[in-house]
């Protein structure tokens, strides 16, 4: 029987300097509530989740207001983030593993994916958890993809047929991603998501279908983008 508990950590102390916003792009406004709380909500609804861990800036001074008022009876419990993704969510992961059992599954989630679909949750879960690694949700790449030289001409088309862009949650054993990061780190890699931690550490993530308008907010125009999908999403319930 399996009785593993599964536990979100969304990492949350970036800038987010590229969307150009005089706030990190987690705390903007969308469709009334900021960017984090629409991503937290679709985690901490989910009925198999039994709590989260929100890694955050140190001197981060939205955050506080905003979890005090979460409408949830769940756990939501704070880490101090780290300069980079992998640091946050390391840290995330020391705070979790007082709560936690190290065979329980923790989902890691972009905080500026705000559009993932429960239905996307239930498919990640459904298909690893019995998997003996665990694995990401990720979409087949669609468009031609070209390989640039050092003058920005294209010089090769790449081979698409097996190439995936990886998208959150990515879903792995506390201890096992735990001890990935930390030997990543150990030897000075910078990983830039979690499933490169343990591939890293000699394991194969699954890859599980998820759905391409979960996406990150990145650029002015994702935000505008992100409202629709959300919006398009409610019309639909």
């Amino acid at each position: 029987m399996n009785t593993a508990r599964y536990w979100a950590l969304v990492p949350a102390a970036g800038a987010g300097k590229r969307l150009g916003a005089s706030i990190p792009k987690q705390y903007l406004t969308l469709l009334g509530r900021p960017v984090i709380v629409h991503t937290l909500a679709t985690l901490l609804e989910h009925p198999r989740i039994a709590g989260a861990v929100v890694a955050v800036d140190a001197a981060d001074r939205w955050w506080p207001s905003i979890a005090a008022e979460l409408a949830t009876a769940k756990p939501v419990l704070t880490a101090t983030g780290g300069a980079e993704r992998c640091h946050s969510v390391l840290n995330g992961l020391e705070v979790l593993r007082e709560q936690a059992l190290p065979q329980d599954w923790v989902l890691v989630h972009d905080a500026a994916r705000p559009c993932l679909r429960e239905a996307d949750v239930d498919r990640l879960l459904g298909e690893l958890s019995d998997d003996p690694i665990g694995g990401l949700l990720a979409a087949p790449v669609r468009d031609t993809l070209k390989r640039a030289d050092a003058a920005g001409r294209s010089e090769t088309t790449v081979d698409r047929s097996r190439l995936w862009h990886a998208l959150t949650p990515q879903m792995f054993r506390l201890e096992n991603l735990h001890a990935a990061l930390r030997a990543a780190l150990a030897r000075g890699l910078l990983v830039t998501d979690e499933a490169a931690a343990m591939e890293a550490a000699g394991f194969s993530p699954r890859l599980v279908e998820g759905r391409a308008d979960n996406l990150k907010i990145t650029h002015p125009e994702d935000l505008a983008l992100a409202e629709f999908f959300l919006s398009r999403a409610a019309s639909a319930r």
